[in-house]
């Protein structure tokens, strides 16, 4: 596993696991014998995307203070977000990188990046966000059907 990937685990982990609201990934302690079992816990939880399983179907997102959008995201990399109600649209793009979701999406002059990881058993997955390279919200993504017909 990349370093990179295990900081973005564990900086998930520790959100998750309530120990901690948000911490940036350079602040992150690394954890001690209990922690470590949990963690190792926790990540049976989790699992890789595959690519096919991206583009799919639509996304609901949502955050902590309830902000919600729908995603699709396009197989070209590229990516169209709508406000759930009204509809306003932003654009953005995405990859699979060590088996996470990497989103970026511009809204007006800000940049909101975020690494969603997939979790084992379920279509609800979670991500930390950043907006502008700072340290922004707690993020769950939901996989929401495919369409038939």
């Amino acid at each position: 596993m990349s370093d990179l990937k295990t900081q973005k685990l564990l900086q998930l982990f520790y959100r998750e696991s309530e120990r901690v609201r948000l911490l940036e990934l350079g602040k992150l302690p690394a954890p001690d014998g209990k922690e470590q079992d949990e963690l190792q816990v926790w990540l049976t939880g989790k699992r890789d995307f595959s690519l096919s399983e991206l583009t799919q179907q639509h996304w609901i997102k949502t955050c902590t203070a309830g902000y919600t959008t729908e995603l699709v995201l396009h197989p070209n990399g590229s990516l169209d977000e709508f406000t759930l109600f009204r509809r306003q649209k932003t654009t953005g793009e995405w990859q699979l990188v060590n088996g996470m979701l990497e989103l970026i999406i511009y809204k007006d002059d800000n940049r909101y990046t975020s690494t969603v990881v997939a979790n084992q058993g379920s279509s609800v997955h979670s991500a930390i966000e950043y907006k502008n390279d700072q340290l922004h919200a707690y993020l769950k993504l939901a996989q929401t059907r495919p369409q038939v017909g």
